[in-house]
């Protein structure tokens, strides 16, 4: 689960005006279009027109908002784009504006139409839409990375559009295929590849959204969908960054219950977690781990991501059961500690066993594994490890990122690339 910004906060920020002024030098985002309605509204670019036949190494159509068609075409030899004039040392993980974004708009047929990029900016919604007065909207969370030789790598698309169709399914709404998910995600990263920090510097977070955008008055589903894609450049989700973090045990309120929508990753669970986690983070706390409703002594979920926790050579997680939300990189980090020998179990996780582990981290798309240094339940406070870096926790996040920025051979066959 990642954190992330409002639709109020899809906004032109006048702090970041200089951040969108078009490259000087040629880059290798090039679009060709005959259309003169899109040069009179979205000239200069960021990005470079030229006709497809210049670029046979990779092409797939896209329109832009007045309706007009255009190619996305790369070559291996086409110049590097000129980097977005950003602090790269000093990301955080916050909204920035950046140049495109993706829009995709579903009636009551059911049926998408062909998605548009369009310039990064506010979006008009109904004050009766489905997303503002019922809360009928998801999410995903992913992430691109630049690697050395200039390749864009995205990490398991497909399984973010697999989860979106799931979640679509829970809270009524239609979804886009895998494939025009994946299409869309696409297209947005290449025309904001100079908003890719340099290898090693950050990611570029990919958030696509899926509303009820339609109006409707009474207690049911909208009537009109928008599938929404924006990103920005981000460094570390939690502050600490591979430094451990420390949680604290939240015995009264709860993130989900049996029948809910806890295991989807819609906009209502992350409202459900505020109250605590403001509470946690003015006790300087990082973040809050969640207790199931029911017994409240079985492990949940942190407010931001999935929790495992070490003893020997085991590793156990909480089981997917409706209230935990089946994290990507939770499904990743398993295979590859199977991969590497240790056991791992899907189940029921004790406060007793946390407590008594030999060390805990955390895993999501944001923090990717994120070692724990503390847990404090009823006011006590356990510690883990001399420095909270676990060895088990360093190997898996070593192994894991190194796979997402190609720095590995990739045996799994996760990677996408893009260039």
């Amino acid at each position: 689960m990642e954190s992330g910004g409002a639709l109020a906060g899809l906004h032109r920020n006048p702090t970041f005006h200089h951040l969108l002024r078009p490259p000087r030098t040629a880059v290798n985002n090039l679009l060709s279009s005959s259309s003169s309605t899109y040069k009179r509204h979205f000239s200069p670019l960021p990005l470079k027109f030229q006709k497809q036949s210049h670029f046979a190494s990779y092409s797939y159509n896209c329109s832009i908002k007045d309706g007009s068609a255009f190619q996305v075409a790369y070559s291996a030899s086409s110049a590097t784009p000129e980097l977005a004039n950003i602090d790269w040392d000093n990301l955080g993980f916050g909204v920035m504006p950046t140049d495109y974004m993706y829009s995709m708009k579903c009636s009551q047929d059911g049926n998408f139409s062909k998605g548009e990029l369009q310039r990064f900016g506010n979006i008009e919604l109904s004050p009766a839409s489905g997303i503002l007065n019922y809360g009928q909207g998801l999410f995903e969370g992913l992430k691109a990375y630049k690697r050395h030789d200039g390749n864009i790598l995205l990490f398991r698309p497909e399984e973010n559009a697999l989860r979106m169709k799931m979640g679509a399914e829970r809270i009524c709404m239609p979804s886009p295929s895998v494939e025009q998910f994946v299409e869309a995600v696409k297209a947005t990263v290449l025309a904001n590849e100079r908003w890719i920090p340099p290898p090693g510097k950050g990611s570029l977070y990919i958030r696509p959204l899926l509303m009820g955008s339609g109006a409707i008055l009474g207690v049911a589903p909208a009537p009109e969908y928008t599938f929404l894609i924006y990103v920005s450049p981000v460094g570390n989700y939690f502050k600490e960054g591979m430094a451990p973090i420390n949680l604290v045990i939240e015995t009264e309120m709860h993130r989900a219950t049996p029948g809910g929508t806890g295991g989807v990753k819609t906009i209502g669970n992350y409202a459900a977690v505020l109250k605590a986690q403001s509470a946690a983070k003015a006790k300087g706390y990082s973040d809050v781990l969640y207790l199931d409703s029911v017994n409240k002594r079985y492990l949940e979920e942190v407010s931001s991501c999935n929790v495992f926790i070490v003893k020997g050579n085991l590793i156990a997680t909480p089981a997917i059961k409706g209230t935990i939300l089946p994290g990507i990189t939770r499904k990743s980090i398993i295979d590859v500690a199977l991969s590497q020998g240790f056991q791992v179990e899907e189940r029921q996780v004790s406060v007793d066993e946390l407590l008594d582990a030999d060390e805990v981290f955390c895993t999501g798309t944001a923090v990717v594994v994120s070692p724990v240094g503390s847990i404090t339940h009823l006011g006590k406070r356990v510690s883990y490890g001399s420095d909270g870096v676990g060895r088990v926790s360093k190997q898996l996040y070593s192994t894991l990122t190194s796979l997402q920025m190609g720095l590995a051979t990739d045996n799994m066959n996760w990677t996408v690339a893009l260039k």
